[in-house]
């Protein structure tokens, strides 16, 4: 028995990070990605790319540089912020002797740690089974210390380098039917939901912005709030009153992020779809974030591909507590007009914005 929890307890693994400059934020958010992961960061490289190149991705004299940078810092994987194909990542592999992460991996991980829900779990091990399939002999690497999900174990944990495609495919299939009963369900609980007549104001945005914190601050819920990314993997719906007399519901949603891997918003979609059935949208930015009009447009395209583009919707800056002076606010305002300038944390600006819901859900109405 002691042994086995002494297992559970490895040493944190060590992470070189690869970042390409100009793309995206600048690898903010690849760092971000591995420390939610509590991965030991031993480096992060920052390289330029002029023209991707069939066998790394890059150039053979950077990738040969990075494996021995890695082998000197005793790195234990190589943490991409692109989608190497399979091919690039068994070559890399080989190359440097130690599992090679991208950043849709990590992000499967982070939601396998995650997922407290028997509907979320099978979401991630249908998304991890898409991910592992054409990655069959793929060094995988668990990086999660404290294990709250599925990934590396039980169903997934199948999916080792001896299983076959067949029996790959025979659990995605399986997975999926079950995933679809879950749909059904949701189906049938948004009908009574309909049928009583009660608006639903969906929280939607970027990942660990605010909006768990916004539901509980509204409702009085008590659902999880972490500084860490994808702290809400579940669609949680809770009754309020915006104003007296007024009631509706208003739903948690899981967090985007830039380049959502596609297998995980199929996997999510029926939680993700909470949105698109939604009265009023309550798009909740951080306004803190230098990345902000990134996390904005990420949120917007992702919500335009479940068909929720066109319904109604209230802008937060949310977290103005942080920011250094008033000017820095006015400009964001200038940026986002018409938006509501909140602070979750100290219930700045929450009086407005239930003025604002109870508004919109009449004008609805």
């Amino acid at each position: 028995m002691s042994n086995k929890l002494h297992e559970t307890k490895e040493k944190q693994k060590r992470a070189l990070l690869v970042s390409i400059t100009g793309e995206g934020d600048d690898g903010r958010e690849l760092l971000g990605l591995a420390q939610t992961l509590e991965l030991e960061i031993a480096g992060h490289e920052m390289i330029r790319v002029r023209e991707r190149q069939p066998k790394f991705g890059i150039g053979s004299g950077k990738a040969a540089e990075l494996s021995e940078k890695a082998k000197q810092l005793e790195a234990d994987c190589l943490v991409f912020d692109w989608e190497p194909t399979p091919s690039q990542q068994r070559n890399w592999e080989t190359l440097s002797g130690i599992p090679v992460l991208d950043r849709q991996e990590l992000i499967i991980q982070i939601f396998a740690k995650r997922a407290a829900t028997r509907e979320a779990a099978l979401q991630v091990q249908l998304a991890e089974l898409n991910y592992r399939l054409p990655r069959l002999t793929h060094k995988y690497i668990d990086l999660s210390q404290q294990r709250g999900g599925h990934y590396g174990t039980r169903g997934a944990g199948e999916t080792k380098l001896e299983t076959d495609r067949r029996r790959i495919e025979q659990r995605i299939h399986k997975l999926e039917k079950e995933i679809e009963e879950v749909a059904k369900q949701r189906q049938v609980q948004r009908r009574q939901r309909q049928r009583q007549g009660m608006s639903v104001c969906a929280i939607v945005g970027y990942t660990n912005t605010g909006k768990s914190s916004l539901l509980n601050a509204l409702t009085g819920a008590d659902v999880l709030v972490e500084n860490k990314l994808f702290a809400t993997l579940d669609a949680t719906t809770r009754r309020f009153e915006p104003a007296p007399g007024t009631a509706a519901l208003l739903t948690d949603t899981v967090g985007f992020i830039r380049r959502l891997p596609h297998s995980l918003i199929k996997a999510f979609r029926s939680t993700l779809e909470e949105a698109a059935f939604a009265n009023l949208l309550i798009h909740v930015l951080d306004a803190s974030d230098p990345g902000i009009e990134t996390c904005y447009e990420t949120t917007v395209s992702v919500l335009q591909e479940l068909g929720a583009g066109e319904i109604p919707v209230i802008t937060l800056l949310n977290k103005i507590d942080r920011l250094e002076d008033t000017e820095q606010l006015e400009s964001l305002l200038n940026r986002f007009p018409e938006s509501l300038a909140v602070s979750v944390k100290n219930g700045t600006g929450l009086d407005e914005l239930k003025r604002e819901i109870a508004g919109k859900l009449e004008e609805g109405g």
